[in-house]
């Protein structure tokens, strides 16, 4: 498969790009500054994430998008979203695969409360999950593209190990066999790509959840 990856520098995105060529797919790195990526051999379009046009993307058969907005910027979340919506409706043969945030999952089964809205959710988090949260409700409502979101767990671990392993989940914060909420970047790359190359999750959000090693 043809796979643009957004960010390909950044923490999930090196390492969604690492398990898309180690699988054999044919990557595209979409970054400001190449010399940072750690795949030197795929290839490579330099531009800004802002200027991004359908004829960028056009002819990937899914394009990820790993972008994490900077400290202060956070609202940065929506104004992509928005550019990459109004792109692919002109791409229609390319999903869009976002690396979305855990706060946006509800605590309780009836859905009624989301992580970020209980009472001690971390202030400084809060920008970035509010925004992210904007971002899925405008995916949830856009029309003529097909996108995925998948959130990680509240620990995100970029520093976990790689187990091979992982549970797949709704919208709902799922935990694992020791009663945390914990995924590893390495794992979570391997479900990014179990579903890039079986859709099971076509314009919805999932979550998954991990073992530690």
């Amino acid at each position: 498969m043809k796979i643009g990856v957004i960010a390909a520098t950044g923490k999930a995105g090196s390492l969604i790009t690492k398990e898309a060529v180690d699988r054999g797919h044919e990557v595209t790195a979409i970054v400001r500054n190449p010399a940072k990526l750690e795949e030197k051999s795929i290839q490579v379009i330099e531009k800004d994430i802002f200027d991004i046009k359908t004829e960028d993307i056009q002819n990937f058969d899914v394009l990820v998008n790993a972008f994490n907005a900077p400290s202060g910027q956070e609202e940065q979340h929506i104004t992509v979203g928005r550019i990459l919506i109004q792109a692919l409706k002109d791409a229609p043969s390319t999903r869009l695969f976002v690396v979305g945030g855990a706060a946006t999952l509800f605590t309780d089964n009836d859905k009624t409360t989301r992580l970020l809205d209980t009472p001690d959710f971390p202030e400084g988090a809060f920008p970035t999950a509010s925004n992210m949260a904007e971002h899925l409700k405008e995916l949830e409502s856009s029309e003529g593209i097909e996108w995925t979101f998948l959130s990680p767990a509240v620990f995100f671990d970029p520093t976990g190990k790689r187990t091979g392993s992982y549970q797949a989940g709704g919208d709902v914060m799922m935990v694992n066999k020791q009663g945390e909420s914990y995924i590893s970047y390495s794992d979570y790359a391997i479900a990014v790509l179990d579903e890039i190359e079986k859709p099971v999750h076509p314009n919805e959000r999932f979550s998954v959840v991990g073992e530690k090693a």
